[in-house]
């Protein structure tokens, strides 16, 4: 139980970041708590680690630009001693890897803050570690690699939610709230994290992978009824399966969600479309693959999902391969 777990709290300076992946997500959020003066160390690799040590972390950002440097980074997990806290900032295909990689180096007390797309990152990392060291949590960002060692936030003050598996606010949870608002995003404790997991997914799945079929934009899908109409079937077949697993979504949430969809910029695509249009592994497997995975399981008909997830998989294992 989370009430038997104590978290040693320092001083806010003195907590001990780890930021495993340093791309979009993980270079963002790294570099402006570095900017608060915490003590952030990056996982990176190639030539991406090779500029950050020599030129430190730039970060562009329309909140106002920040070069971390010097930089720590390293692709050696090993190395990290006595971690507080983790904040997971790679794909979740990677999710499983990446957690065996950082448990050697775990103590009593460290804290992992996973911040995948999809809604069964935890189940994964529980098979790992210690579930009492994880917490749940996601971001909304608009941000990339504009080059080696360069970040780039183009949109949106990012946000960062996160909060306890049962939801409790617990003392750990209140400084980690501290520590990151030192940082300039937005920090938010959902009354419920489960449920702001999933509205984020339902999204991202509606979108990506229809996006990647027809390898248009949003808006040019919402503009053609046919596409439209698919998008809505997606959404409400993975409504559907939220029902079946209990999690707490507002009665109105599929007209709320094509509303929301139907006012993106023309021109907006998803990352997972982006990453299988250009030939690149993607997050398939735990977006429209978990919907159909968890229809079979459930008995629970996503045929609009299973035509989409089963059109890309073969692009998808080329891309693997």
């Amino acid at each position: 139980m989370i009430s038997k777990f104590k978290l040693k709290l320092k001083l806010l300076v003195d907590m001990n970041i780890v930021i495993v992946g340093a791309g979009g997500i993980g270079g963002y959020f790294g570099a402006r708590l570095a900017e608060a003066g915490l003590d952030v160390t990056f996982i990176a690799r190639g030539k991406h680690l090779e500029k950050i040590k020599q030129k430190g972390l730039e970060l562009k950002s329309i909140d106002g630009n920040y070069t971390v440097f010097p930089a720590k980074a390293t692709d050696n997990i090993i190395e990290i001693e006595n971690p507080d806290l983790i904040i997971l900032a790679v794909k979740s295909w990677q999710v499983k890897e990446v957690a065996q990689q950082i448990k050697p180096v775990l103590t009593k007390n460290t804290i992992i803050l996973p911040l995948q797309n999809g809604v069964d990152n935890i189940e994964k990392l529980a098979t790992i570690i210690d579930k009492n060291q994880i917490l749940a949590g996601f971001c909304k960002i608009y941000s990339k690699i504009e080059d080696f060692g360069v970040i780039d936030h183009f949109a949106y003050t990012p946000e960062l939610f996160f909060g306890e598996l049962d939801n409790q606010n617990s003392e750990r949870i209140k400084h980690l709230k501290k520590v990151f608002d030192k940082a300039s995003f937005k920090t938010i404790i959902p009354k419920d994290i489960h449920s702001e997991i999933w509205k984020k997914f339902l999204f991202i799945c509606t979108v990506s992978g229809l996006g990647a079929l027809t390898r248009v934009t949003i808006g040019a899908m919402v503009e053609n009824v046919e596409t439209r109409n698919l998008l809505q079937k997606t959404t409400e077949e993975i409504v559907a399966i939220s029902q079946a697993e209990n999690i707490d979504l507002p009665c109105d949430i599929v007209a709320t969600m094509m509303n929301f969809i139907d006012k993106q910029a023309y021109g907006s695509t998803a990352s997972t479309q982006r990453d299988i249009m250009e030939g690149r592994p993607s997050e398939l497997e735990n977006f429209n693959g978990y919907i159909v995975k968890q229809g079979k399981l459930l008995g629970i008909d996503t045929p609009v999902n299973s035509f989409t997830y089963y059109c890309l998989l073969p692009q998808e294992k080329k891309a693997r391969s």
